[in-house]
């Protein structure tokens, strides 16, 4: 009798219907954006996909997009941050005063407003990891402090910001390469760059997984997955070559931070702590995970994406108030839950959290384009959130 064949290199996770099934969360939110997409289409008579309406979108949800890839890390690690939204207004507050009262260069005083991000982070973080008081406790207070420094800071509207600092968020990348008919050049490059990104990175991800003999995709999944990020890639590039400005300068700031920390919680031992402690805490302690001072550092990483969201809010509006960031922790922890990120920590991706932010700008503008009253509109975005932690809840019972 001949002896048997060597198994293939790597495993696959069984059949396309049996893992799809175990990523039905993953895959639904996916499916969810698409149906909403597709049902505000069809509602507001085609203009929710106009090219001006898809840029105005990205701009409009840069700073959801950048608070939420800080939070989907804080909850991970089985935390919550209340006090994003009053940092927010704090930061871009101070921003705006070192630009229009002290003459300081836009971009050195974007530079600084970050930096002391960092700093609120590490006042926040400290009280976090080394004190020990719970991180609820913590943002709460924090989410009182800083409103309360912003509305001493600002006490009437600052604005008469340069262009160019108001630029950030309202302008778009200088039309360099001219036009493909009438589609801008230089948007349709970067949008064939980002398809042959993708594609070189997930096929040279799924091949290190094989060498490992490690767990995998299955084939078809996995292809499919590919066609179906590169078409959406391919269609929005379409849709913004065709928009009056071309690509907006905030989604280059977005794309950058999602390919960044997207890495660093798949391939590096900060974003494998982070995971390891979500996921079980006393088996992370014991295994010498420092949770102190990952801890810390996790508070300090939410405090510079709020410099950074604070320079985003602040450039769009082109002034500074002192109610800005209103509710934005809420919007940035409802696109980490909508995104699969799991309530009791240890689960969630940098890239659920994009989707789920964009579910709720898909939402906001369509029922604005509706005319939908915008309390009806907290109202549906309220349910939305509700109906994903129940089905993360019901899925995981069903996982038992």
């Amino acid at each position: 009798m001949s002896a048997p064949a060597d198994p293939p290199p790597g495993n696959t996770s069984g059949t396309l219907t049996a893992y799809l099934g175990q990523n039905l969360r993953q895959y639904g939110m996916m499916a969810a954006l698409v149906v909403i997409v597709v049902l505000f289409q069809f509602t507001t008579g085609g203009k929710l996909l106009y090219p001006n309406n898809i840029a105005a979108l990205i701009q409009q949800n840069a700073y959801v997009l950048i608070l939420a890839i800080g939070m989907v890390m804080v909850i991970v690690a089985g935390h919550i941050d209340l006090s994003v939204g009053s940092v927010v207004a704090f930061l871009g507050g101070l921003c705006a005063l070192m630009i229009s009262d002290y003459d300081v260069p836009w971009l050195l005083a974007v530079l600084i407003s970050i930096v002391l991000g960092g700093v609120v982070g590490c006042w926040q973080g400290f009280w976090i990891a080394y004190a020990g008081i719970p991180a609820f406790i913590v943002t709460l207070g924090g989410m009182l402090l800083f409103r309360g420094l912003a509305i001493v800071l600002v006490g009437t509207t600052v604005a008469g910001l340069p262009a160019g600092f108001n630029d950030i968020s309202n302008g778009s990348l200088p039309s360099a390469l001219g036009f493909l008919a009438d589609l801008d050049g230089l948007t349709l490059l970067i949008g064939i760059v980002a398809i042959a990104g993708l594609a070189v990175s997930q096929i040279r991800a799924r091949r290190s997984l094989l060498r490992n003999n490690l767990r995998v995709e299955p084939f078809p999944a996995f292809v499919i997955k590919l066609v179906v990020s590169a078409a959406a890639i391919a269609y929005i590039t379409y849709l913004l070559a065709k928009s009056a400005g071309g690509t907006p300068i905030v989604l280059i700031i977005v794309a950058l931070l999602v390919l960044l920390y997207t890495f660093i919680m798949n391939n590096t031992v900060f974003g494998r702590h982070i995971y390891a402690m979500g996921g079980n805490l006393p088996a992370a302690v014991l295994s010498g995970v420092k949770t102190k001072r990952v801890n810390f550092m996790i508070f300090v990483n939410m405090g510079l994406l709020a410099g950074v969201a604070a320079v985003v809010t602040t450039s769009r509006a082109g002034a500074a108030v002192a109610a800005a960031g209103q509710n934005f922790e809420l919007d940035a922890i409802a696109a980490a839950f909508i995104g699969g990120t799991a309530v009791s920590g240890g689960i969630g991706k940098v890239t659920g959290a994009i989707i789920g932010a964009f579910i709720m700008g898909v939402l906001n503008m369509g029922l604005s384009i509706m005319n939908v009253d915008p309390a009806w509109q907290m109202a549906v975005k309220g349910l939305v959130l509700i109906i994903a932690v129940a089905f993360d809840i019901l899925n995981k019972r069903r996982g038992k």
